[in-house]
């Protein structure tokens, strides 16, 4: 009887969860630009992403127009459903990216473990072109005019190239 070698095991794909704060405007902008990234280096199938907001102002909500603006002038899909993030969304999740210090402290203090607050990383920390020191918050242009919309976007698009760095890193780990 012959023996055949065993199909290498699958490994689970890489969750990532991008969080602003009511899901309609900075977090889906990333989402779709990193979403975008990940099928352009041929990752789909190995990272999964999706966003939420810390609150929940907006569940059921379509993204705001100036962000579907901005995303649809930039190339990206701008279909997009707002939701609350969950405590219970850690144990599904490997990465929640915070676009600003406040989503960053937020999320910590709801993660049930150390573990999971160890999983909350702030989005700006992946750029690559950030001085040392440098400041890592994505400005909430919810309030301002479309040239704030555009500058999130270009911040979102410089960090989603370190983040795909960083994820490809851990996929190789993870072999």
């Amino acid at each position: 009887m012959t023996t055949l070698p065993s199909a290498p095991a699958r490994i689970a794909p890489l969750r990532v969860c991008f969080v602003c704060t009511g899901n309609i405007c900075r977090s889906p902008m990333a989402e779709q630009v990193f979403r975008t990234r990940v099928a352009e280096a041929g990752l789909e199938g190995l990272v999964e992403t999706d966003s939420a907001g810390t609150d929940g102002w907006h569940e059921g909500d379509g993204a705001d127009h100036r962000t579907v603006s901005v995303l649809e002038a930039g190339g990206y899909p701008s279909v997009h459903t707002a939701r609350q993030f969950r405590a219970a969304w850690f144990a599904s999740r490997d990465l929640v990216i915070a676009l600003d210090a406040g989503h960053l402290r937020r999320l910590r203090r709801l993660a049930p473990t150390p573990q999971d607050a160890a999983k909350v990383r702030l989005l700006r920390s992946y750029d690559p072109a950030l001085p040392t020191g440098a400041d890592l918050d994505v400005p909430d242009p919810y309030y301002g005019g479309p040239e704030g919309f555009e500058e999130c976007l270009a911040m979102c698009e410089a960090a989603c190239d370190g983040l795909l760095d960083a994820v490809r890193q851990e996929l190789a780990v993870r072999g």
